[in-house]
């Protein structure tokens, strides 16, 4: 009985034999695996990224209310489950006001509730000067996970004369170094009616557009905080890149909307809020609450609905990904079906010499099994090692030119433990399956043909 040592033995001899197309086909092998390593650990890591994202910020705890009505969609959402989610009854949509808030701070499992509130203004710091939406957010808020600060602290009270500033703006701003912000004098200069002008009874020159009847109002805040750049955007409920704490915004004389589009959502005269966003204690509570708004004329948008919706996307993305690593890997395997065939042919009276001595079936294919399989677990290695180094060369690349955008340092690619045994596993399946047909081509050698072969 032939030991399985033995079996080794003879094997890498052979494939010592023929060094330059063993390698040639092990090469082949290393790029097909490294392609469907990469692939895969693209999709792997973006869809880690995407939902770390939503973990660390909590956004599965946050429910947005909108008044419902064809000027509120939610611009975030299928406009086919938009339709199931607006008000019911069919009537018109209610307003959302300071009634509407308190109403929803009672519910079960509701923590904050704060009206989504931006203002245009022209934002300077030092001799630089844009134009921004200022938001106005609770200093729970700004304690909470969903305002990453890159310097600086949040807001103490809802009354503090402060502001915390993004870094992206503060980039365009010309400031590097988002610590050397804190503490600077910023200039918010908001526009407000001037019911002054329409008193003067120059009504002529308003309606021509000669004298428009607004007036800009300078108010002056420290910055306190900066927030860090997100790599991966969301429908979060900062919508801006300066906020500022709502006692803070009672003070400031502004216009009631942001845009001519909010004025269409008046009823009675009475404009309310374009949104409200909702924090809850855990995503258990989702389902109850928005039930509940929903019933009372408001039509809501959770993330937690859309997050199952996102990992499927990642599946087909992956199986994807895998397709088109995978014509690589059928490449791959047509080299070592050639190269074993070759094998055939060039010892082809060894073949025959060695089933004349008493060498089995079994015994053939089993050399050639272990030699396709050796072919395998050399391209599976060192394919392993080729997508993890491309990836990393990628990343590289990409996040030096990001960072450039000012935005913070991501990994794209994520090689999970099963990912690379499987990918050394699957090269040495593929390569087994590769070999069946040159092993049974092997074992259907004549050795008395096979003797007399030149």
């Amino acid at each position: 009985m032939v030991k399985f040592s033995e079996y080794l033995q003879f094997s890498f001899s052979n494939l010592r034999e023929m060094k330059l197309r063993t390698a040639l086909t092990a090469f082949g092998v290393t790029v097909g695996i490294g392609a469907l390593v990469a692939m895969v650990g693209f999709g792997k890591g973006l869809q880690k990224n995407v939902t770390e994202s939503f973990e660390k910020l909590d956004l599965l705890n946050s429910i947005t209310v909108f008044p419902g009505g064809a000027l509120s969609r939610n611009p975030f959402r299928d406009p086919d489950e938009q339709a199931r989610n607006e008000p019911k009854g069919g009537g018109e949509a209610r307003i959302l006001d300071d009634e509407a808030i308190k109403k929803f701070g009672r519910m079960p499992g509701v923590e904050i509730v704060f009206p989504e509130i931006r203002f245009p203004a022209m934002v300077k710091l030092g001799d630089s000067e844009e134009f921004r939406l200022v938001q106005v957010l609770p200093s729970k808020i700004a304690a909470s996970k969903l305002v990453k600060l890159a310097a600086g602290k949040p807001f103490a009270r809802d009354d503090e004369d402060a502001v915390i500033i993004g870094r992206t703006l503060l980039r365009q701003m010309n400031v590097k170094d988002p610590a050397s912000a804190l503490g600077r004098k910023l200039r918010i200069s908001s526009l407000a009616f001037d019911f002054g002008a329409l008193v003067s009874g120059n009504i002529g020159a308003i309606i021509q557009g000669g004298r428009l009847p607004f007036k800009k109002q300078d108010y002056e805040f420290t910055v306190i905080g900066v927030t860090e750049s997100m790599g991966f955007s969301s429908p979060t409920p900062l919508q801006s890149d300066i906020y500022i704490p709502p006692g803070s915004a009672q003070r400031i004389e502004k216009l009631p909307f942001t845009n001519i589009w909010d004025l269409f959502r008046a009823r009675e005269g009475a404009l309310g809020y374009s949104a409200v966003n909702i924090r809850l204690a855990s995503p258990a509570h989702a389902d109850s609450v928005k039930r509940q708004i929903q019933d009372m004329g408001f039509s809501t948008f959770a993330l937690i609905d859309q997050f199952s919706q996102v990992k499927t996307s990642f599946v087909f993305m992956d199986m994807v990904l895998a397709a088109v690593g995978m014509i690589a890997i059928f490449v791959a395997a047509l080299g070592i079906v050639n190269t074993m065939v070759m094998s055939i042919m060039e010892r082809y009276s060894e073949i025959g010499i060695m089933k004349a001595v008493g060498a089995a079936n079994s015994d053939i294919k089993i050399i050639f099994f272990i030699e396709s399989s050796v072919i395998g677990l050399l391209g599976g290695v060192f394919g392993l090692a080729l997508g993890w180094a491309v990836s990393r060369l990628i990343n590289r690349v990409v996040n030096y030119f990001l960072a450039r955008q000012g935005i913070p340092y991501i990994e794209y690619f994520s090689f999970p433990w099963w990912l690379c045994l499987g990918a050394v596993v699957f090269a040495v399946a593929v390569s087994l399956v590769s070999g069946i047909y040159p092993a049974l081509r092997a074992a259907k050698v004549d050795p008395v043909v096979a003797l007399r072969h030149e």
